[in-house]
């Protein structure tokens, strides 16, 4: 017991030294975690670790979904409902089966049965590998949401396809049209199951006096309640999930406090980040169990088939992507789409985008071993291995080349959005502004009469001021606004150290410094927004208004 303790204490401290590398090296996490755990691995005199796949369903595909699901802006997700329901049905589905074609062809012994299971295992993208390379790119909203939008759902497409396909093999028999009525039904089924589950603890949180704490431990339970309910009648967990999470995030606004939803960003995030970690650490530490089972094989046979695979899932991906496009031009004609003429930039990058990941391993660890005859699953091992090479060539081959790709095509932004900045200083001028006019109107009396009203209200103007001189017209405005940040970063600073003073004092307790340092926290996290706000600004000499002055002198 306490060396299994030791082990994950142990595996925990390698990834956060890993993640901290791949900070430093400015490399997706993703893939440095499974190569660290593929050199883990051989470790002399480390134990075989074995993944349960039950132990993925059930413990970490739950809350990574909800997390997903979360932050998911339902907006986007509706504007390019279309795009994200082909990627994640339509290209999941016929991934599925080409590749079941391709190694019923190719491979020997594989029946079609058996490729379809193949390409139910290895269809679905990773959306937490493709999300962590693209983040610290300059890439059009568009496309994060789709990537994004596609990852909520494509698991419960190809969960179902896996589930299909094993049914086939293990009873040797398969109807076409009774496997679509089911998937139907059975996503149809989860769908309200979540919305169900989902409108329970909307009124829990809404019409219970619910503290932080509690709060939190109910968004933990969430997902493992939808998930599991939806599994307990027999439909689709995924779903379940994605749909509960949806609904619950669009709400959030008016059914938790602020502390309620500052306390529970700190906590998901914290659980996000042990959750992603040990999983894609754990994808590499599987490699020399899964190389062991192949005793029918050459371990070069089994590795040209697991490229060959990965090849015609890459290339089936981009292909179907590219098609896209003049298909959505044609079909603008006939019905209203959010973009006619998506061009090839945007397709080639949602194409080359597909890297693979936890769930297609847990889908294949999930293989049973022994078939309804009692005799070992037939090319149980072969599945593993190809599985690993294709989740091996998309994580680190596409994630390491997916920057340069989006650099060499340069991709631009068809929505022509403001940037972030000009985005958060619109709208944090719009706040101050109605704020302003809610004071004037309704409390001018009291502004006059009350001198606290008075300073609130020469505060919320002094930030107007701020917020409307952020782009600077000169260098002297810009080294004003840059001496106010340095200024007020200090006093901050001077506060703190005043509180680590007045905490060694008995008279003070320490629950209301702990309260004042909270507060503290806020106003530096505030003035943290404001100054990298400030940086993203063109500074004068590149602000487009002085570049037409000098060009009209």
């Amino acid at each position: 017991m306490h060396e299994t303790l030791l082990l994950c204490l142990g595996l925990l401290i390698t990834v956060c030294l890993l993640i901290i590398l791949s900070q430093r090296l400015r490399l997706p996490y993703p893939i440095l975690l499974v190569l660290g755990g593929l050199a883990v691995s051989f470790v002399p005199g480390l134990p075989p670790i074995r993944i349960n796949p039950e132990l993925i369903f059930l413990i970490f595909l739950p809350p990574l979904l909800y997390e997903a699901a979360w932050f998911t802006s339902w907006k986007d997700f509706w504007r390019w409902r279309r795009v994200i329901s082909f990627l994640a049905f339509g290209l999941v589905f016929l991934t599925s089966g080409i590749v079941a074609y391709v190694s019923w062809a190719i491979i020997p012994g594989f029946t079609l049965a058996l490729g379809f299971l193949l390409g139910g295992v290895v269809s679905p993208p990773d959306a937490v590998a493709a999300t962590s390379v693209m983040r610290s790119m300059s890439l059009p909203r568009r496309i994060m949401a789709i990537l994004e939008g596609e990852s909520l759902v494509n698991d419960a497409s190809s969960l179902i396809v896996f589930r299909f396909a094993l049914a086939a093999v293990l009873s040797g028999s398969f109807v076409w049209y009774e496997a679509a009525g089911q998937f139907v039904l059975v996503t149809v089924l989860g769908v309200a199951v979540g919305l169900g589950i989902a409108l329970v603890f909307y009124a829990l949180h809404r019409w219970l006096s619910v503290t932080p704490s509690l709060h939190t431990v109910l968004t933990l339970i969430t997902p493992y309640l939808l998930y599991t309910t939806a599994e307990a009648v027999h439909a689709s967990g995924v779903m379940a999930v994605v749909s509960g999470g949806l609904f619950l995030s669009y709400q959030s606004a008016t059914i938790f406090t602020p502390a309620n939803r500052r306390q529970g960003l700190h906590t998901w995030a914290t659980v996000g980040f042990i959750l992603n970690g040990a999983v894609f650490m754990l994808i590499g530490l599987q490699l020399p169990l899964i190389v062991k089972g192949l005793d029918a094989y050459s371990k070069l046979e089994a590795i040209g088939y697991g490229l060959l695979i990965s090849f015609v899932v890459i290339a089936t991906r981009l292909v179907l992507t590219l098609l896209g496009s003049p298909f959505t031009h044609w079909i603008s004609r006939y019905i209203t789409v959010s973009d006619a003429n998506p061009g090839w930039r945007g397709p080639v990058i949602v194409g080359y985008a597909g890297m693979r990941g936890v769930v297609s391993l847990a889908a294949a660890l999930s293989i049973p071993l022994l078939d309804s005859a009692g005799q070992p699953f037939p090319e149980r091992n072969m599945v593993l291995f190809i599985t690993f090479i294709v989740i091996l060539v998309t994580l680190v081959g596409q994630g390491l080349t997916l920057p340069m790709l989006i650099r060499w095509i340069g991709v631009e932004d068809l929505d022509h959005l403001q940037p972030e900045y000009e985005q958060q200083r619109a709208v944090r001028g719009q706040l101050i502004t109605h704020a302003l006019d809610t004071l004037n109107e309704q409390y001018a009396a009291q502004t006059q009469r009350n001198s606290l009203v008075g300073a609130l209200k020469q505060k919320l103007e002094k930030e107007v001021h701020l917020s409307t001189h952020q782009v600077p017209a000169g260098e002297d405005d810009e080294q004003e606004v840059a001496e106010y940040y340095h200024i007020y970063s200090e006093l901050i600073g001077v506060q703190r150290q005043t509180l680590l003073k007045l905490r060694s004092q008995e008279e003070y307790d320490d629950e209301v410094i702990r309260k004042l340092e909270t507060q503290l926290d806020l106003e530096e996290e505030k003035l943290e927004l404001l100054m990298e706000a400030q940086e993203q600004t063109p500074s004068a000499a590149e602000h487009p208004v002085a570049q037409v002055t000098q060009e009209e002198v």
